[in-house]
């Protein structure tokens, strides 16, 4: 029995999304402008036959498997939006699941860190795969679960506002997102991500 956790459409990658998503990708890179699917299941194992049944449907490529004992989270991505969603629906088929059958997300962190400074900025930007924090920047902490709704939440920051991904864990038992920028425009962005993920059917898990 596949426990689905996550499943989101992208129907655009933002140009740092994609940006970010290639740089800590395994597989096939993406692209900004492509549409992308991110499917997040429990047990991790599954999602290998998951990929199989994905790539057989249709015209998508894989950039992103992650298997963990517990979770298994899956990104496929393609020019073409419709390819995208039937390559979904193929999963979804598979096992047997609707949309719907999604876990919510949840909010777990949702915090602000203004006017960083120098040596926590530093600290950050060691671990980070994206942009640079710096000195007097605000920050942006997103802690969510389950954990494949950090991607959707980074691509929706970036498509509301002129900020900065500075980093994005999307696999686990939770997701976390850092956004780093002016403050406004980090406040803009935070405002409109936890709208975005409000709007996200399926069911309570918690």
């Amino acid at each position: 029995m596949v426990d689905l956790r996550t499943y989101v459409f992208l129907d655009s990658l933002q140009l740092q999304m994609a940006s970010y998503l290639s740089t800590v990708s395994k597989g096939y890179l993406p692209v900004g402008g492509q549409a992308c699917c991110i499917i997040e299941i429990a047990p991790g194992i599954e999602i290998n036959t998951l990929t199989d049944i994905a790539l057989k449907a249709t015209n998508v490529t894989p950039g992103m498997q992650v298997v963990e004992r517990a979770y298994g989270m899956l990104e496929v991505h393609s020019d073409s939006q419709g390819d995208t969603r039937m390559a979904g629906e193929a999963v979804l088929k598979a096992i047997e699941k609707t949309e719907e059958d999604r876990i919510r997300p949840r909010i777990l962190t949702s915090q602000l860190i203004r006017n960083v400074e120098d040596h926590h900025a530093q600290l950050i930007n060691r671990t980070r795969h994206g942009s640079m924090l710096l000195r007097g920047d605000t920050l942006f902490v997103l802690e969510i679960e389950p954990a494949g709704y950090a991607y959707f939440a980074a691509n929706e920051a970036e498509k509301s506002a002129n900020i900065n991904i500075i980093e994005v864990i999307g696999f686990g038992k939770f997701g976390r997102v850092y956004i780093g920028g002016k403050e406004a425009e980090v406040l803009e962005c935070k405002t409109t991500v936890e709208k975005r993920l409000a709007e996200i059917t399926g069911r309570q898990e918690y």
